[in-house]
């Protein structure tokens, strides 16, 4: 991962952000970005469905952070099944997002370079394919487009024309069809203490 970050470092001003891994520590500063960034309405969307309960594909998920170390760009990615294949087994892929940047520091490059560390880090990782719904005009700079997820549809209301893929292997989403549906890691939750 070292070597994936620092060649995205190496495009970008490296006195005004690093990108790095999430920490624990970053949780509670990365759900307020979020919050900022999109809205409280945010857990409502298709993706958030798909998302609940889960946590992050390994190693994917990032922040930025400016010269103190403060979260100012956050990205992931987790696990999903693409509908199946031709055959019928299951598609697996990666869903993206939310993708985020701090009001005060957009227009440096720091979504993109979130954007270009992430497809790196999972390619690198073996993974197929990325699906996302978000601005076409955006996403296209960095391969995504919406005839690679023609056949596939979200849970819940979405935007046909904003639900874009990439493959990452060649013809990986050639012949998927049907529902995206989660496949990654549950959040394990501590059990419940109760009263004497």
């Amino acid at each position: 991962m070292a070597a994936v970050l620092d060649a995205v470092r190496a495009l970008f001003a490296p006195n005004t952000f690093t990108i790095a891994h999430e920490t624990p520590a970053d949780v509670v500063a990365r759900e307020a970005l979020l919050d900022r960034a999109m809205g409280r309405d945010r857990r409502k969307k298709s993706s958030e469905k798909i998302r609940r309960g889960r946590v992050p594909a390994e190693g994917l998920a990032l922040v930025a952070r400016d010269p103190a170390g403060h979260v100012i760009g956050t990205v992931r990615l987790w696990n999903v099944e693409a509908g199946v294949s031709a055959s019928g087994a299951p598609v697996d892929a990666l869903l993206l997002g939310p993708l985020a940047v701090d009001s005060a520091h957009e227009g440096k490059g720091i979504g993109s370079a979130l954007m270009r560390a992430a497809i790196a880090e999972a390619h690198q990782r073996g993974h197929g394919a990325i699906l996302l719904v978000g601005d076409a005009a955006y996403y296209e700079r960095f391969g995504f487009f919406a005839d690679k997820a023609q056949h596939l549809v979200m849970p819940g209301p979405f935007a046909r024309d904003r639900f874009l893929g990439l493959e990452l292997k060649a013809g990986w989403l050639a012949g998927a069809a049907g529902m995206l549906v989660a496949s990654g890691r549950k959040l394990s939750r501590p059990p419940l203490r109760r009263a004497a």
